[in-house]
Parts: C-alpha cells; sequence; structure tokens
C-alpha cells in the first residue's frame, strides 16, 4: 500500500475533521484495537486535533501535530502506524514469522502461511484464535518489535490445518514510505 507513497505527489489535502467525526474515529480504534480509554488518551489526547490528511486511492492518513498515527484505505479497518505500534505493540493481535521470512516481508511481499506455522513462527493458541479480516501486528523471529502490520487472509486455525497461501497480507513493513515519513 506505502511501496511507492510520496507525501508531494499522494497527498491531496489536510483537514481537521468535525468533532462528530473524531468521536466516530475513536469509537472505531477502541472496538478494534485492543486497548483502553486512558491508553488512547495518551496516544490522542482529546483536546488535541486530529489531521485527517487524504491521499491517493482512498487512503486516510490521522496526524497529530504531523505524526501519523493511524490510517485507513477507504471504509477498510483503521491500522495503527508501525511507529506508534513501537511504543505500544499491544495495540494489536501478534503474529510472529521465521528467520526465512524475514527478507521477503522487507520487500513488501505477503506473508505464506508456512512462515507462520514453521518452528520460529507464531500464532496465538486455539483458545485465542484469529478470524480472516482481522488486523495484526507481525513480528520476526529474534526481533523485538514488530516488522509489519497486515490483515489476515485465514483464520490462525486455517493457517495451521491448510498451511499454503497467503495468511497475511501486508500493510505497511518497516522500510516503506509510511516508515520513512515521521511528519506529513
Amino acid at each position: 500500500m506505502f511501496n511507492k507513497f510520496s507525501p508531494s505527489t499522494d497527498v491531496t489535502g489536510q483537514t481537521p475533521p468535525k468533532s462528530s467525526v473524531q468521536r466516530s474515529i475513536r469509537a472505531a480504534i477502541l472496538s478494534q484495537c485492543k486497548i483502553g480509554a486512558e491508553t488512547l488518551e495518551q496516544i490522542w489526547p482529546k483536546k488535541e486535533s486530529l489531521i485527517h490528511v487524504k491521499c491517493r486511492n482512498h487512503i486516510s492518513i490521522y496526524t497529530i501535530h504531523g505524526e501519523p498515527l493511524f490510517f485507513q484505505q477507504s471504509d477498510g479497518p483503521i491500522y495503527p502506524t508501525l511507529r506508534l505500534l513501537h511504543k505500544y505493540p499491544f495495540i494489536l493481535p501478534r503474529v510472529g514469522i521465521d528467520r526465512g521470512a524475514i527478507r521477503f516481508l522487507l520487500s513488501g511481499a505477503n506473508m505464506m502461511c508456512p512462515g507462520l506455522t514453521s518452528a520460529g513462527g507464531y500464532l496465538p493458541p486455539p483458545e485465542n484464535a484469529l478470524p480472516a479480516g482481522t488486523p495484526v501486528a507481525v513480528f520476526a523471529e529474534g526481533k523485538e518489535h514488530a516488522v509489519a502490520v497486515g490483515i489476515t487472509k485465514l483464520g490462525t486455525e486455517e493457517m495451521r490445518k491448510v498451511n499454503k497461501d497467503i495468511g497475511v497480507e501486508i500493510v505497511t513493513h518497516l522500510g516503506d514510505e509510511l516508515w520513512n515519513q515521521q511528519t506529513l
């Protein structure tokens, strides 16, 4: 999504949303992410005005003081940026890839099920299984911080059973253009 993103050509406008829209964004973040209202208050204080950065391909980036915090494509889920995920790693459910998949992920490839189900990979246990369409943080074997944000294409139990095809579609990863933009 952000492999060829350039603020000078892709940003079409920046506007502060109405307070009712900001409340709906806040409610959507609270319902989609595993955070409480107090953590969201630390990330995005109620007195701070959110700026909606409109980009090509129906991408919306939400910033405070120019720092990108969340993004969304069309009416899809609202994702935290990777920089925000490094500060608050518990925001999204966690999946892990083995060492062999790291170089493919850093070039923007989607994560295949074998990279998630191998000895170095990690999927949540069956009692915490994730359904298809869940935003997740992708961690790499031996690394402390998340290396990507993605959305599951299959449920985690189905990934274990089938063990082929795309398991997680990558939305943003370390080194892409959203990661390189510290401010907008």
